[in-house]
C-alpha cells in the first residue's frame, strides 16, 4: 500500500478559499506533471484534501458525521463480503483482482458504462485507470452493502481520480 501527499501547486494555495495562489497555470501544470503518468495510473485513489479550519479541529463533529465504530463495522462487513466473493479465486481483496475477475465481479449497467465512457474520453484515462475505477467502484458498493455496482458508485470512483483532472481550467 502506498499513501502519499503533495501540495496542489508550488506555493501550496491553489484552490484555497482563504489564501491566493500565486502560481501560473503553466507552473501548476509542470508541478503536477512531475508525477509520471504510469506511476499516477497505478494509484487507485487520489483526492484533494482542503486545509482544516481551526473551529473544525476544536469543535464537535458535525451531527451527520459517522463515528469510528460504525466505519469499522462497514469495513469489516465489506472485507467479509470480499472474502466470500473470492473464496475460490485465491484473491484477498478487490485491489488484487485480475482483469478476468474484474470482468466477472465488476459488471456495470448501461448508465454507468456511458458515464464511465464519458469520463474516460474527457479525462483521457488509460485502460489501467479504467480497471482501477471499476475496482474502486466495487469497493464503494461493498462499503454501501450493495450487491451490484450502481452509477453513484462509479461516479464516486471517477471523482477519486483528481490528479487525472485538469488543475488549471
Amino acid at each position: 500500500m502506498l499513501a502519499a501527499a503533495m501540495n496542489p501547486c508550488p506555493c501550496g494555495f491553489w484552490n484555497d478559499p482563504t489564501r491566493e495562489c500565486r502560481c501560473t497555470p503553466l507552473q501548476i501544470q509542470r508541478y503536477v506533471g512531475r508525477i509520471s503518468g504510469p506511476l499516477l495510473d497505478r494509484i487507485d485513489i487520489h483526492i484533494d484534501v482542503p486545509a482544516v479550519k481551526f473551529r473544525e479541529l476544536t469543535g464537535d463533529p458535525p451531527p451527520d458525521a459517522e463515528d469510528s465504530a460504525a466505519i469499522r463495522d462497514r469495513v469489516i462487513n465489506a472485507r467479509r463480503r470480499q472474502s466470500e466473493r473470492f473464496a475460490h479465486d485465491g484473491i484477498f481483496s478487490n485491489a488484487a483482482m485480475t482483469p478476468r475477475s474484474i470482468r466477472t465481479y465488476c459488471r456495470i449497467d448501461s448508465e454507468s458504462e456511458a458515464m464511465l465512457e464519458r469520463a474516460m474520453t474527457r479525462l483521457g484515462l488509460s485502460a489501467r485507470a479504467y480497471d482501477r475505477i471499476l475496482k474502486v467502484s466495487r469497493t464503494i458498493a461493498d462499503l454501501a452493502d450493495e450487491k451490484d455496482i450502481k452509477s453513484d458508485h462509479v461516479a464516486e470512483a471517477v471523482h477519486y481520480r483528481s490528479l487525472d483532472r485538469t488543475y488549471w481550467t
